[in-house]
């Protein structure tokens, strides 16, 4: 049976995500100060202004945020008041006070480990029950052996596309080029993943930012060659895939000056491009103690391991938290028929080879480090400079199932 399935993708100086490299940069900074800072912080950028507004608790750390919302800003590339935002002289508002008390009694000390005696505390299988989860929620982790990084296809290209983009606009390659810029691939199947007796792109879409002056034939004609040609695997285009570049008419007012930008509104694009569920928490700006962040990491870290061992095609694993408790409420894992084992033994496995306490999360995959403004942008999975992105536990996995390597 023919199906269709359609992802996106927005670049580094779409306003959303330039939102969100703002929140991030900040994260990072108290972190590389003070790695124990306490951060969840909101941006939102319109024409020639920055507002940030959020929680932090740091006791030594000491940011000059205003500094770090203009080289974030310069760093993306608005750096000309005719861009209608720029980073020297667009106002910078800061309003951030202090994690509240409440919510900090919770993590500080979880409701498990305020119930141990010292004695208990003092036990091994319980020193990582000290921090609870920041909040309540359920975070979705999801691989897929389709693409190499083990992500859908339709992200991946989308991703890529845009990414393109920005290399050959900071090269200079298309001078015309700015910031600004979106893409969006249909992939067509026959056939079920994995099982395909046909696969193509059926639709390729892409609206960048521009120079008044460029003509958009020009811009047709480069883009094609330049992005869509060296992107798309010639295998998966034909004579009857549909390419539709700024399909507007032309997009020379773009960034904050044509859209206002806030933090967390791309979480699609941040995670799996719409194949798979979505707990609904973003990501950017919050340090992590918040397993809205720390959690989907996880989760993608643990169905990463299980498609690499071999143990499925697909897996999605979704994880629930009640905040000022360490351990999960709920674990599931999903393999839509692909897995050599039942769901219900996949998470058994889980449950017995991973521990998806924040803290234990935080310790295993090194997270109190200034990481976080690299993924602001083209997404925060497939990538494998990231530590969730480690395949670390696939001979562990392979020997405790006895699967062949």
């Amino acid at each position: 049976m023919r199906k269709y399935y359609t992802s996106e993708s927005v670049s580094e100086g779409h306003p959303d995500k330039l939102a969100d490299f703002i929140s991030d940069s900040i994260l990072d900074e108290f972190l590389r100060q003070e790695p124990a800072s306490r951060v969840a912080v909101e941006t939102l950028v319109t024409t020639g202004m920055a507002v940030v507004a959020g929680e932090v608790t740091a006791t030594q750390a000491h940011v000059d945020v205003q500094k770090v919302v203009r080289d974030a800003v310069k760093t993306v590339g608005y750096t000309r008041a005719h861009y209608g935002f720029d980073a020297e002289y667009s106002a910078v508002l800061v309003a951030i006070h202090e994690q509240s008390p409440d919510i900090a009694g919770g993590v500080n000390a979880s409701e498990e480990w305020r119930g141990m005696t010292e004695e208990e505390r003092a036990r091994p299988e319980n020193a990582l029950s000290h921090i609870g989860a920041g909040d309540q929620g359920l975070m979705f982790g999801y691989a897929t052996d389709e693409t190499p990084e083990l992500m859908p296809l339709p992200i991946s290209l989308a991703h890529r596309l845009t990414r393109r983009l920005a290399e050959l606009r900071k090269a200079g390659t298309l001078s015309y080029l700015r910031p600004d810029a979106k893409a969006q691939v249909t992939v067509v199947r026959d056939g079920e993943i994995g099982h395909e007796q046909d696969l193509w792109v059926d639709t390729v879409v892409i609206s960048t930012q521009h120079d008044e002056q460029v003509d958009q034939t020009q811009i047709r004609a480069d883009l094609e060659r330049l992005v869509v040609r060296e992107v798309v695997p010639e295998g998966l285009l034909r004579p009857e895939t549909k390419l539709y570049i700024n399909p507007s008419g032309k997009f020379v007012i773009g960034g904050p000056h044509g859209d206002t930008g806030l933090t967390g509104r791309k979480i699609i694009v941040d995670t799996y491009g719409g194949a798979v569920p979505h707990g609904g928490g973003a990501f950017s700006g919050k340090d992590p103690t918040k397993v809205d962040r720390s959690a989907a990491y996880y989760a993608r870290y643990i169905a990463k391991n299980l498609v690499a061992a071999g143990l499925a095609r697909r897996a999605l694993v979704e994880v629930a938290y009640a905040i000022g408790r360490a351990s999960p409420v709920s674990l599931r894992v999903e393999s839509y028929g692909t897995g050599r084992l039942s769901d219900e033994q996949l998470a058994a496995l889980v449950q017995q080879h991973f521990d998806a306490r924040p803290q234990a999360i935080i310790q295993q995959l090194d997270l109190l480090r200034p990481i976080y403004a690299q993924t602001a942008a083209y997404g925060h999975f497939g990538r494998p400079e990231f530590p969730w992105e480690q395949t670390d536990r696939v001979a562990q996995l392979q020997a405790a199932t006895q699967t062949p390597a």
